[in-house]
C-alpha cells in the first residue's frame, strides 16, 4: 500500500496516485496544476492553505488505505 509524507512534494504525491488530486482539492487545495506546487511540499502547501499538514496527510493516506 502506496502512503505518502508531509515531507513530500505535490508533485511526488500526485505521481504515487493521480486519484489524490480530488482529495487535496476538497480540502481546498486548488493549485495543483500551478507549476510553483509542483515543488511545494504537502507541509508549505497545507500552511499556504491555512490546513494543517497533519489532517491532510491523514486524509490522503486513508483514501490511499481505502482504494482499489
Amino acid at each position: 500500500m502506496a502512503q505518502i509524507s508531509k515531507d513530500m512534494t505535490i508533485g511526488e504525491i500526485l505521481a504515487t496516485d493521480r486519484n489524490i488530486a480530488p482529495v487535496l482539492m476538497s480540502m481546498g487545495m486548488h493549485c495543483l496544476g500551478c507549476p510553483a506546487s509542483q515543488g511545494e511540499s504537502l507541509a508549505e502547501a497545507a500552511m499556504v492553505h491555512g490546513l494543517d499538514a497533519d489532517l491532510v496527510e491523514k486524509a490522503v493516506n486513508e483514501f490511499l488505505a481505502n482504494e482499489g
